[in-house]
């Protein structure tokens, strides 16, 4: 039994070898063969798929590059060029009248008549009013009535004087008698005098009854009508006012700090006067220029604290009174230019923290940033003193869209203006 039992113990190993082992040798090998194709195949795939991903990932960056890229700013340019730039100075001005005269009574009364139409010229000398002139003929009618009777007592002590100088010159009389003679002789010939001065001022009197125009001009309306109690204080005896307005005054104010700046350009040498010197101009109120020159003929050399303005004044021929005396005008000073400066259009200036900058191109039409010094800005032109040469181009248009750097297109309307200028003045040339 023994024997039996081990027999049975050392046989079951075989068997356990023999059910653990189904797989016969000559079946393993293809089987691990097919294992490593289809990894094999699987890699492939893999990388296949993967490369196809990159492509497209990188075909649509592609795209999207392709369709962000911006088209180059279109802008248009100018050449530099230096040359004499005449400045013309504007300012607000009022036309006056070159001789302004307020027609005032001299003696008090009831105004009796006009003689005159209000508005119309009149001639130094002319009759303007008429005074009540019967008092002041009474008044010379009794002074000259005290100067005959003042006549009178100076003959009769002219005589008794001549008669104690012969009884003087015979002892007969004493050196008391003669010196009361000649002292009452002299004052008769003083009250005389004080007579006829009486006579004399109330011929004047009389005459200041009829008032008449003290110069030639323009008059204007009436004061005081008649029958008025024309009195001779400040308010009571203006009756009119007359008005020369040819010549005429057009006054205007120069603000002190254009001024300065304007005297510091010409002590600096940039701001000249031309050969024919200064002339004046006037626009009125519709815009139109009045057809006469004037010449500055005054100006203040302090400044008005209250309008900090230095005042001025020009004078025109005024045939016609064309222009009338207080209206207002707009003031064009001529004459004076900068000299041999470039100007360049404001809308190409860009204002930044370290100044005014211009674009500046080169031939491949790349702008760089250039800084500039500007002399003076007047109205949309820009005249530079340092930052740019003749010859040079600038971006006129488009500033405000550029990348430094990036190159720009020209507007082709700008071209094809050149081109038919340049086509223009070739047929100029050959005719």
């Amino acid at each position: 039994m023994e024997n039996d039992l081990y027999e049975e113990i050392t046989e079951a190993p075989e068997t356990k070898e023999v059910q653990n082992d189904p797989v016969s040798p000559e079946t393993a090998p293809p089987k691990k063969n097919n294992n490593f194709i289809f990894i094999l195949i699987l890699l492939l795939i893999v990388a296949g798929g993967s490369l196809w991903f990159w492509k497209k990932e990188e075909a649509k960056k592609e795209a999207v590059s392709k369709t962000t890229e911006m088209p180059p700013v279109v802008v248009s340019d100018m050449v530099l060029k230096a040359s004499d730039f005449p400045v013309t100075l504007e300012y607000t001005g009022q036309t006056k009248g070159f001789r302004e005269a307020e027609v005032r009574a001299q003696v008090g009364g009831v105004l009796k008549s006009k003689e005159y139409r209000e508005g119309q010229p009149v001639k130094a000398g002319q009759v303007l009013f008429r005074i009540d002139p019967a008092p002041y003929r009474a008044t010379l009618n009794r002074n000259s009535a005290n100067l005959k009777q003042a006549q009178v007592q100076a003959d009769l002590a002219k005589i008794e004087f001549d008669r104690i100088s012969s009884l003087y010159s015979k002892n007969a009389v004493s050196k008391n008698d003669l010196d009361n003679a000649d002292a009452t002789y002299k004052a008769s010939k003083a009250a005389v005098d004080s007579a006829r001065a009486a006579v004399r001022q109330s011929q004047i009197d009389l005459d200041w009854t009829v008032v008449r125009a003290p110069i030639s001009g323009l008059s204007s309306k009436e004061e005081r009508s008649i029958g008025n109690l024309i009195t001779l204080d400040a308010q009571g005896s203006l009756l009119t006012t007359i008005v020369q307005a040819d010549p005429v005054y057009v006054e205007f104010a120069v603000p002190a700090d254009e001024h300065r700046i304007n005297e510091m350009l010409r002590s600096a040498g940039h701001l000249r006067v031309f050969p024919d010197g200064i002339s004046v101009k006037v626009a009125l109120g519709d815009g139109t220029f009045y057809d006469k020159k004037g010449k500055i003929d005054f100006q203040d050399q302090f400044v008005d604290p209250s309008t900090a303005d230095i005042r001025a004044r020009a004078v025109f021929d005024n045939p016609g009174n064309r222009l009338y005396p207080g209206q207002f005008v707009r003031v064009y000073v001529d004459g004076n230019y900068i000299h041999n400066v470039i100007s360049i259009p404001l809308r190409s200036v860009l204002q930044t923290s370290s100044g005014p900058i211009v674009y500046v191109l080169d031939d491949a039409n790349v702008p760089a940033v250039r800084n500039i010094k500007i002399i003076k800005t007047i109205k949309n032109t820009c005249l530079i003193e340092e930052g740019l040469k003749e010859g040079e181009r600038i971006v006129v248009d488009g500033v405000a869209k550029i990348l430094p750097g990036k190159a720009v297109k020209i507007s082709e309307k700008q071209e094809h203006k050149a081109a038919s200028g340049d086509k223009t003045e070739g047929d100029n040339a050959k005719n």
